[in-house]
């Protein structure tokens, strides 16, 4: 065994009370096959958290009684880290501080690895290149009917998650927009007002929402706060959305790709999400005035609501994109973001950022609309907010990642 994964599936498994020999050999193993260098990156997953007489491995999982012989090895284990060279530490960016040694786990002593990260990132694997894709964009006029049709490119770089399964990331510009709905959007509500300026930087949006096959690639990982269920979907489909994720849930799937990759991904902002949406109109939506079945997933009351096929989720990407090269926007599922509910846009943040004080923390904010959703809770404009541990077949995500987590990439 010579993983930092693998490590931590051996250890999961004896603290979560599966002590039996295979374990204990395999963890052994593990040990003596490891190099210095792969003991280093190993540590970067052994922390611990303020509960005196209980061993963590990532965080948050609790010791209910490591018997004596695992805590010999996780002692042999901290012994060679502690000689170990800090230039060795430094080469591997570890930044290792280690303190005390295990004792029974009954008393206070503890073992811990501290690294400058809570959630510390591997090195990443590869810095994928940054191609263009070409994509059809329409406009409707008030009564639904098309009335343009035109050829755009976005840049892009593909995330290779394992398994052929990847994950697409569109590079979005930065630039200003009014975010809002006016007073005379119809079926607009007062919490989509002051509209006001935001000014966002550069990033990169997930092209689609994360599938399930996606969802399960990450849910495989090494948990770092919480389990994932690898099938939490009610509607079954490897290119359908996950659905049924609370925002916690959300978060531990960015915390454990951004960990994989070596890149920092997170929910989007709500401006960031608003600002993608639109993709530079602003209409309701951004198709323009209104939208038909053809182009969402949304409840439409024009639909045969007997249908069997309209109370489930469609295929990601099965309609077509706004200009920024952006699918399903509108409708298919409600999309988590980073920002705490309030109650209307006063002072909110102006530089996209997620707005995260002086609101409601155990509500946070959701957009887009849903399968579910009658067409004017799609708009662009339109917020939605449920507690952050709520699932249901309604609720989705897609990730973001910052341009600064990128580095070489924008020196295309």
């Amino acid at each position: 065994m010579t993983t930092p994964h693998e490590l931590i599936t051996i250890l999961d498994r004896i603290i979560d009370g599966k002590k039996d020999k295979k374990n204990i050999a395999l963890l052994r193993q593990w040990l003596e096959n490891s190099s210095n260098q792969n003991l280093v990156q190993s540590a970067k997953y052994i922390v611990n958290t303020s509960d005196s007489n209980n061993i963590h491995v990532g965080d948050n999982i609790i010791n209910e009684g490591i018997n004596e012989e695992t805590i010999a090895i996780l002692r042999q284990i901290q012994e060679i880290l502690q000689k170990i060279s800090i230039e060795t530490a430094s080469q591997t960016n570890s930044q290792i501080s280690l303190i005390s040694n295990i004792s029974h786990p009954n008393t206070n002593e503890k073992f811990v690895v501290l690294t400058n990260s809570q959630t510390p990132l591997l090195p990443p694997r590869t810095i994928p290149a940054i191609t263009k894709f070409e994509f059809e964009v329409v406009a409707l006029d008030t009564e639904g009917i098309e009335i343009k049709r035109c050829l755009k490119q976005a840049e892009y770089f593909i995330e290779n998650l394992g398994d052929t399964i990847i994950l697409e990331m569109v590079s979005i510009a930065g630039g200003k927009f009014q975010m809002g709905a006016p007073q005379d959007e119809p079926e607009s509500l007062e919490d989509e007002r002051p509209q006001h300026i935001v000014t966002l930087k550069p990033f990169f949006m997930g092209k689609y929402l994360i599938n399930q096959a996606q969802w399960r690639v990450i849910a495989n990982l090494p948990k770092i706060k919480r389990r994932l269920e690898l099938e939490p979907s009610c509607f079954k489909g490897d290119n359908l959305p996950v659905e049924r994720v609370s925002w916690y849930d959300a978060q531990e799937f960015c915390e454990r790709l951004s960990r994989e990759t070596g890149r920092k991904y997170r929910l989007p902002s709500e401006a960031e999400w608003e600002y993608v949406c639109r993709a530079q109109t602003s209409t309701p939506f951004h198709f323009g005035r209104t939208i038909t079945p053809k182009l969402a997933k949304y409840f439409a009351q024009n639909e045969n609501i007997n249908s069997s096929s309209h109370y489930k989720t469609t295929q990601v990407g099965s309609f077509l994109p706004n200009a920024f090269g952006i699918y399903d926007m509108h409708g298919l599922v409600w999309e988590w973001c980073e920002d705490y509910e309030h109650d209307d846009y006063q002072d909110a943040p102006s530089d996209g950022s997620s707005w995260v004080n002086n609101g409601n923390s155990e509500y946070r904010i959701l957009r887009g609309g849903s399968w579910d959703s009658p067409a004017h809770l799609c708009r662009s404009a339109s917020r939605f907010s449920e507690m952050a541990t709520a699932t249901d077949p309604k609720f989705g995500f897609r990730v973001v990642c910052s341009s600064t987590s990128m580095g070489e990439l924008w020196c295309h």
